[in-house]
């Protein structure tokens, strides 16, 4: 993992979606953790329109399937379920419970609501302009969900107070293009990861955003990004045309570089969607080891997943979309308030705070020799990739 640790990266599986694909989700919850849900976005072809007006906008299709990983299996991921839907643009796992929401338009604004639980239904709180152009994403501070971050099309990112909306508390023009990509570390209270069109992954500390404290070439527009839910330092990069890569940040804070530890690219494709697996494959997933006496997760009827699409449903977000392009162009996206976090307050009080990332309290099954897994999609050739980050 960190130091010594030597791990390789190799494919399990490769899943045809049919439908052109661009995000991915790994399920938190004790207990199910085996399971996976991937959504798909697809344009329907002009040939296929007829009898629409030519000048309307265009159908977009998805596709919500959800998958359950076997250790033994020759092909590791069965499919469990699917459901057609409009496009899917975004999704996460979220705690049952009033949920605000944070989402982006393609005039620039931002747009606070919370999720009425019992009737399904989005009430909105606030809006107000943030970037000249698009903005494309929009995303809390984990630790203080008062805060919020955004980035445009403009190459702005932007912080906003929940407290005083409209003026925004920071605004930094570091990103040189289109800021995509925005993670609030849920290990580290002050570290914030962004990514753009640049193809420029920056860690800053929130404290001061006047300048990052790390800027890493990722070779290729930085999509999504996802910090490891208990490997505090290790951060996966969705880079579309430059595939995707997993980050070592753990000297970061100490003004030294950031690693590339694993990289892959797919050629003739896009990767828009990756996501770490909270699931262990060499020991039960039951085997959670994150303190000595262990720490009771939530049930699995606390959770639930949110998807962001096209069209009202029940228990889902709706957010509208005008693009003319696929996913990388996307008006709109979506980021749920506490949509993932990996560690509770619980769990968080009770690592220690020197713990090294290959300490076997760290890992769900307890040894540096166990193995990770990760997932990641593929666009144009609708491929949903399974993979295993093990040691050598």
């Amino acid at each position: 993992m960190a130091g010594n640790c030597s791990r390789v990266l190799c494919g399990l599986q490769a899943v045809d979606t049919e439908l052109t694909v661009d995000s991915v989700e790994w399920c938190p919850l004790e207990g199910c953790r085996r399971l996976l849900a991937c959504g798909t976005y697809q344009l329907r072809a002009a040939e296929d329109q007829a009898g629409l007006n030519a000048d309307g906008p265009q159908v977009r299709l998805g596709r919500l399937y959800l998958y359950s990983f076997s250790d033994n299996a020759a092909d590791p991921l069965a499919e469990v379920q699917r459901r057609d839907t409009d496009a899917i643009l975004d999704m996460k796992w979220a705690r049952n419970q009033p949920l605000k929401i944070i989402s982006s338009d393609s005039k620039g604004q931002l747009h606070l609501l919370m999720v009425n639980e019992t009737t399904a239904e989005l009430q909105p709180v606030a809006s107000w302009p943030a970037h000249h152009y698009e903005a494309w994403i929009t995303a809390f501070n984990y630790w203080q969900t008062e805060l919020l971050y955004s980035g445009g099309d403009d190459g702005l990112l932007k912080g906003w107070d929940t407290r005083m909306l409209g003026t925004a508390i920071f605004t930094s023009k570091r990103h040189t293009m289109g800021v995509c990509s925005i993670q609030s570390s849920p290990h580290q209270e002050h570290v914030l990861a962004t990514g753009s069109y640049d193809e420029h992954v920056l860690l800053w500390d929130t404290r001061n955003m006047k300048q990052p404290f790390a800027d890493t070439p990722a070779q290729g527009g930085v999509w999504r990004l996802k910090w490891h839910p208990v490997y505090h330092h290790l951060l996966l990069a969705a880079c579309m045309h430059g595939g995707f890569k997993i980050l070592n940040c753990q000297k970061a804070t100490e003004k030294q570089e950031v690693t590339v530890l694993a990289s892959q690219t797919l050629p003739h494709s896009l990767v828009y969607g990756a996501d770490w697996s909270w699931y262990s494959p060499t020991r039960p997933s039951s085997s959670w080891s994150f303190a000595p006496n262990g720490v009771e997760a939530p049930t699995a009827d606390q959770y639930h997943l949110k998807v962001a699409e096209e069209s009202p449903a029940p228990s889902l977000e709706r957010i509208s979309d005008h693009s003319e392009e696929g996913p990388a162009e996307e008006r709109n996206r979506v980021e749920l308030k506490a949509s993932f976090l990996p560690l509770t307050e619980d769990m968080r009080s009770q690592l220690p705070p020197t713990a090294k990332a290959c300490d076997p309290i760290l890992y769900p099954g307890g040894t540096d020799s166990d193995n990770i897994l990760l997932a990641t999609c593929s666009f144009y050739d609708h491929v949903l990739h399974l993979w295993k980050w093990g040691a050598n």
